[in-house]
């Protein structure tokens, strides 16, 4: 049985950046994640100026921009009409006025590589937590199973980031309050000719959403159909897939036959929800495993890694220093953060109910939207600043005492 000052489940953004920043501060730290490496497609990969700019705090800046990326400096919508501007990002006030569009293997490396520099940080790979560890109310570690059989590790504190599906949270008996989602997702890919459009927008149409991400040499597209509605679409076989695409993106039209069946797509069942408790004794909870989000402004990953930065800055000295962390601290990491992540959701939920749902009715009307979002005043300023920032973005202040190896 091995013993660490703080346990991460959940090899995520916010299980990575937590990581990142606990080594940093001199906290023994071991991050947990069940598979064998971080390449799984179709994740959340929009990384936004607030998470570009706890990056630059980090120094790991001009590292991350050295990963293949492509740059958006816009949101746009397009009907079957015109094109909607709805959050333009050049005018933002901010170091950073674009998001980042980065495959999140590569991002999840480099906040482990950066993590690996020091010391006192452990990473296992292929080790599926089983359970917690009680010492009476108190959480003191996970049970793990890795290749070599099944383990326990003990810990200070244990931090559950393993996503929507947390096992820790369950072990916990923590269960999320469920808002309804509208619709799921079908994620694919076409490749991407020179010719095409080069920005990243949402297509709609009557009964029709689609989104499409310029991935420079291909597009990563992503389809919304009503919710549970992925068994009736197999079933009227990949032709049912291949026609909205070449009526919505009429450049795609004969790429769009090269998807041969419905094994080239990856289906995401949209969640919505929050924990309304985020903590147990010895116990924290964030990102997805606090609160699933939906797809809506692509902004889970920053979410999560605000969590991550929220707790470093609060938990992380303590921790360094060999202090018991009492449940009321970890508390005050949940009152820091449920404003910005209800603010958000509520947004989500709204355009959700306004746009998308009744987007993807059968009897769906036309969409009528105004000429230029983006320069409306005040409501401009809002969407960039929502999109960009966020309601309340968080700024490293957690300490540096680990020297890097």
């Amino acid at each position: 049985m091995r013993r660490n000052t703080c346990v991460i489940a959940g090899g995520g953004p916010a299980g990575a950046m937590l990581a990142l920043l606990m080594a940093r501060a001199g906290v023994e730290v071991t991050l947990l994640e069940k598979h064998r490496d971080f390449l799984r497609d179709f994740r959340g990969d929009t990384i936004h100026p607030s998470t570009l700019q706890i990056l630059d705090e980090l120094g790991l800046a001009e590292e991350f921009h050295r990963l293949p990326h492509r740059k958006t400096h816009r949101m746009e919508i397009h009907t079957d009409d015109t094109t909607v501007p709805v959050a333009d990002l050049r005018r933002l006030r901010s170091k950073y006025r674009y998001i980042a569009f980065v495959p999140q293997w590569e991002f999840l490396d480099l906040l482990t590589t950066a993590a690996g520099r020091y010391p006192n940080f452990r990473l296992l790979m292929e080790a599926e937590v089983l359970g917690v560890i009680r010492e009476g109310d108190v959480v003191r570690g996970v049970r793990y199973r890795d290749p070599s059989g099944e383990h326990e590790l003990r810990a200070a504190l244990t931090v559950a980031a393993d996503g929507r599906h947390s096992d820790v949270r369950r072990a916990a008996g923590l269960v999320p309050v469920e808002h309804s989602a509208p619709m799921d997702v079908v994620w694919f890919r076409l490749p991407r000719e020179p010719a095409d459009p080069g920005e990243t927008f949402l297509r709609i149409s009557n009964g029709h959403m689609m989104v499409a991400i310029n991935r420079e040499s291909y597009w990563q597209l992503a389809y919304l159909i009503p919710k549970g509605g992925f068994e009736t679409l197999r079933a009227r076989g990949i032709e049912a897939l291949r026609e909205p695409v070449a009526g919505l993106l009429p450049f795609l039209g004969e790429r769009a036959g090269l998807l041969r069946d419905f094994e080239e797509v990856s289906v995401l069942s949209v969640a919505l929800n929050r924990l309304r408790r985020w903590h147990r004794p010895g116990l924290l909870v964030i990102g997805d495993a606090a609160h699933a989000m939906s797809p809506v402004f692509g902004v889970g990953i920053n979410l999560a890694v605000q969590d991550a930065v929220a707790a470093a800055n609060l938990l992380a000295g303590p921790l360094a220093a060999g202090a018991e962390i009492p449940e009321s601290l970890l508390a005050r990491v949940q009152r820091r953060r449920v404003p910005p992540t209800a603010v958000t959701q509520f947004a989500q939920r709204v355009v959700q109910s306004r746009l998308i749902r009744p987007a993807l009715s059968e009897r769906a009307r036309p969409v009528r939207l105004p000429r230029d979002i983006s320069r409306l005043p005040l409501i401009g300023f809002l969407a960039r600043r929502f999109v960009g920032l966020g309601i309340l973005p968080e700024h490293v202040s957690s300490p540096v005492k680990s020297h890097q190896v």
